[in-house]
């Protein structure tokens, strides 16, 4: 191997470690999980709740279940099925938002908005960030599973057979929420556009 190659992570040899309480191995693999972790918390990341808490309460059930890992599945896979159903919980706890109402926008998201509605031009793309805003005060109208498979199918333009596999949702299920969220959304818009003209 040459000098400057990084040898591969030992993740057997870590596990072994964490299992015998060394301390230096569990902080190896809080080290080498850190950007999946944080990855999918930022992804998922639940209104004014901080990334680095998030992602410190997945750690802390990471090793609290270490007993429970069958090596079923490979072990960065188990932990992301942690860090995604943890982000579930926090969406599921916090209250549910007051209506959403035209007057929740800027000025600037509500003009994307309008844009988007009526079709009459494209949104040009330095208004991205203001769709994005949007989208995300939509989502939050939702339930925690159906805000989480629309940001897994539609935003992170995930497969039905991976958002399973984090999840641990059966692929009828997943189909079903999606097809829901999506008409709970249509709704959404259609009640803004609505009472933007009364």
């Amino acid at each position: 191997m040459p000098d400057d190659e990084v040898p591969p992570f030992d993740l057997a040899g870590c596990l072994d470690g964490v299992r015998r309480r060394d301390q230096a191995a569990a902080r190896a693999l809080v080290d080498h999980l850190y950007p999946l972790v944080i990855r999918i918390v930022r992804s998922h990341l639940p209104r004014r709740v901080p990334e680095e808490d998030l992602a410190q309460e997945v750690f802390m059930k990471m090793f609290t279940r270490l007993g429970q890992y069958q090596g079923a599945v490979p072990f960065p896979h188990w932990v992301s099925r942690i860090a995604v159903t943890t982000c579930i919980d926090h969406l599921r706890a916090q209250k549910r938002r007051p209506e959403f109402r035209w007057a929740d926008l800027s000025e600037n998201e509500a003009e994307v908005l309008d844009a988007v509605m009526t079709n009459e031009n494209d949104v040009p793309a330095n208004d991205a960030i203001a769709a994005h805003e949007i989208v995300h005060k939509l989502l939050a109208q939702l339930n925690a599973e159906d805000q989480m498979v629309i940001r897994m199918l539609d935003l992170e333009q995930k497969t039905i057979a991976e958002i399973a596999a984090l999840t641990g949702w059966n692929q009828s299920l997943i189909k079903m929420r999606a097809f829901r969220a999506r008409r709970k959304l249509q709704k959404l818009f259609k009640e803004i556009q609505r009472k933007e003209r009364t």
